[in-house]
């Protein structure tokens, strides 16, 4: 990819990270760059899989990358996202339960904010209740251990509690 062409980042919280990023990597491939797994929006710098896995951070299980927008639209990216998890479940998804499993979107910008916001009003109707999905802005990610890194790709009997829905 030309040094000049200008990417930008998607921060998406759905549940669990191995599933997320599961998903993504098998839908969108070499589309997306340095697709990562992590925690986001807490209070604690440099937190463990442990200290989030508790509850103990604030942090949610995140996945973050970059693409190019001339490849895959923004709006693409977050459609696809409300198909493969249960955006109307308060701190949850199926047996993971707690703040670290909300479904959250970390916006990069105002345009990724109002893009998200159409997309729950589109996606809306195909969903079997209100999207309770969080719009916040974008804080410090922190990339998770190696280990959780391509996770079900490397483990493919892990644990996954999503799938395309619609």
């Amino acid at each position: 990819m030309p040094a000049n062409q200008e990417l930008s980042t998607a921060t998406l919280a759905g549940g669990c990270f191995w599933g997320i990023e599961h998903f993504f990597r098998k839908e969108f491939g070499a589309k997306l760059i340095n697709l990562k797994v992590g925690y986001i929006g807490g209070d604690v710098d440099d937190p463990t899989y442990l200290q989030v896995k508790k509850g103990q951070t604030g942090h949610v299980e995140a996945v973050q990358f970059r693409f190019d927008p001339k490849q895959v639209s923004y709006h693409e990216l977050i459609h696809y996202f409300f198909r493969i998890h249960d955006p109307t479940t308060e701190d949850r998804q199926l047996n993971d339960v707690g703040t670290q499993y909300r479904s959250a979107i970390f916006y990069h910008s105002e345009d990724q904010k109002l893009v998200a916001q159409q997309v729950i009003k589109q996606v809306q109707p195909k969903i079997h209740g209100p999207i309770i999905t969080q719009l916040v802005p974008i804080s410090r990610f922190f990339c998770a251990e190696e280990y959780h890194q391509d996770y079900l790709t490397i483990n493919p009997q892990g644990e996954c509690n999503h799938w395309l829905r619609w």
